[in-house]
């Protein structure tokens, strides 16, 4: 038995039809997979402490402020929070590496908590942050001292540059290498 030609026909307008409804709910299902895959991954990614690099940077450039804050407060041990609390840290200056968090701090103490010195006015400036990975970061940037109890107009303030490799720890991001160099004085 042959079937008539109205009834290909139909069978033909059916079938294109059917396609096309088939086409589209699959455009439409790829669609929803794309973006609950990407909102998936996102609130995966947040659950398990990862974060994006605007967070991160946010909160390198927080471990500074309050670096800044304690400074200025004369609280060296505030300040010292910013710095890796291991042996393994350097900071560099003057020509000079001293390696480890309490040596470190000795070098804090002796430059500006000593009889007769001034810890001075800090701020940082002209801050670029660039990741090397979730966990590492480096930091460059200006820093300017300002000594109120100084009389001698050149020694007043004490400016430079520094670069910091700041690592993401169970206690949040903290430097572990600093190296720090002062304009010199014209």
């Amino acid at each position: 038995m042959s079937a008539s030609p109205s009834t290909l026909a139909n069978e033909l307008q059916f079938r294109a039809k059917f396609l096309k409804v088939a086409c589209l709910a699959n455009i439409v299902l790829f669609v929803l997979l794309i973006g609950g895959g990407t909102a998936l991954l996102t609130t995966v990614a947040r659950a398990t402490g990862a974060s994006t690099a605007a967070a991160d940077e946010k909160d390198i450039r927080a471990v500074l402020d309050a670096q800044v804050t304690a400074w200025n407060k004369g609280d060296l041990d505030g300040f010292m929070a910013g710095y890796w609390n291991d042996e393994g840290l350097t900071f560099i200056s003057g020509g000079d590496i001293t390696k480890g968090w309490k040596p470190t701090k000795e070098r804090y103490e002796k430059r500006y908590k000593a009889d007769g010195k001034e810890m001075g006015k800090l701020t940082f400036s002209e801050f670029h942050i660039e990741a090397f990975s979730p966990n590492a970061a480096m930091m460059r940037g200006k820093f300017e001292l300002t000594f109120e109890k100084e009389k001698d107009e050149k020694k007043k303030t004490a400016s430079g540059r520094f670069t910091l490799i700041l690592r993401k720890t169970p206690d949040g991001w903290k430097i572990v290498h600093d190296h720090t160099s002062a304009e010199e004085k014209k």
